[in-house]
């Protein structure tokens, strides 16, 4: 399992941008795409007002479409 993008001392309260690569990540599987794709990036705005607490983010991609929210 990857190790958390933030942790410990790192982890404090503020705004982070996520920045997917969605077409990069399909291409390297061998999914062919137009040019440009039709998403190329997610880029994900997110807020962080407890560092003490767990913060998942969950992105569902396909080609076409994503979906990002707060995990547990």
């Amino acid at each position: 399992m990857p190790a958390p993008l933030l942790s410990g001392a790192d982890m404090r309260t503020g705004q982070y941008l996520l920045t997917f690569h969605i077409a990069h990540y399909f291409r390297g599987r061998g999914v062919v795409l137009p040019q440009p794709a039709f998403i190329e990036e997610a880029v994900i705005r997110i807020g962080i007002a407890d560092p003490a607490q767990h913060y998942h983010v969950p992105l569902l991609i396909a080609p076409w479409s994503y979906c990002v929210y707060r995990g547990g």
